[in-house]
């Protein structure tokens, strides 16, 4: 379990590929603190710690995770996102991100405003249901609010804060970075979904009329 919030940006030392997988060597200082089998979050990406070695660390990423992901794009000198897993004693001070990416967005848009920037990120339109305006989402690990929603594209600002200290400063115009929706959305998709029922359209919202109709509330 992670939590969004990045504790170091990387750089990726090393690549070898395995067959259909790769294995990434990332130089962080955080690598020092690890240990083999610990869980750590690259762009979003769960991914288990295989050797630690000095300043860097191994990870294996399969065929499953470079068919969702970027860690597939990535190239010695890349930074990444990094973050350890949560403690269970820890603030969550991001929202709750289980590291398993849905899918990949595209940015398609940026615009700097005198202290932030917006930028707007393409997705595939059927993950529309899990999102909602001033939700939650996770761009290449970093936990963000949706500013604007449309129907296969939305919109974040990001602070100076974010800017300088994650890989957002390295996203252009066709970029591609990793996303995960909202866990809980998706666990209330999924439960309507085995009733036999079918969320409203996004433009129509979750409304009390709405969920009369499917029989809550009677």
């Amino acid at each position: 379990m992670f939590t969004g919030i990045i504790e170091e940006v990387g750089r990726v030392a090393g690549v070898r590929e395995l067959g259909g997988g790769r294995r990434l060597t990332l130089e962080a200082r955080l690598a020092p603190e690890l240990r083999p089998d610990q869980s750590i979050a690259v762009n979003g990406a769960c991914q288990t710690v295989v050797q630690v070695k000095d300043h860097t660390f191994d990870v294996v990423a399969v065929e499953e995770t470079l068919r969702k992901t970027t860690l597939g794009d990535l190239a010695v000198g890349d930074p990444v996102n990094l973050e350890r897993a949560l403690r269970p004693d820890g603030r969550l001070d991001g929202h709750l991100v289980l590291g398993h990416v849905d899918a990949t967005g595209v940015v398609s848009g940026v615009e700097a405003r005198a202290s932030s920037w917006l930028f707007r990120i393409r997705f595939e339109a059927s993950f529309a249901p899990y999102l909602i305006p001033v939700g939650s989402v996770t761009v290449d690990g970093i936990s963000l609010t949706v500013a604007r929603l449309h129907e296969a594209e939305f919109t974040v600002s990001i602070i100076p804060h974010t800017y300088e200290h994650t890989n957002v400063s390295t996203w252009r115009v066709g970029k591609k970075v990793n996303l995960e929706f909202d866990m809980i959305g998706k666990y209330v998709l999924r439960a309507l979904a085995t009733r036999g029922l079918d969320a409203p359209a996004a433009s129509a919202g979750l409304t009390a009329d709405w969920l009369k109709a499917q029989g809550f509330g009677e």
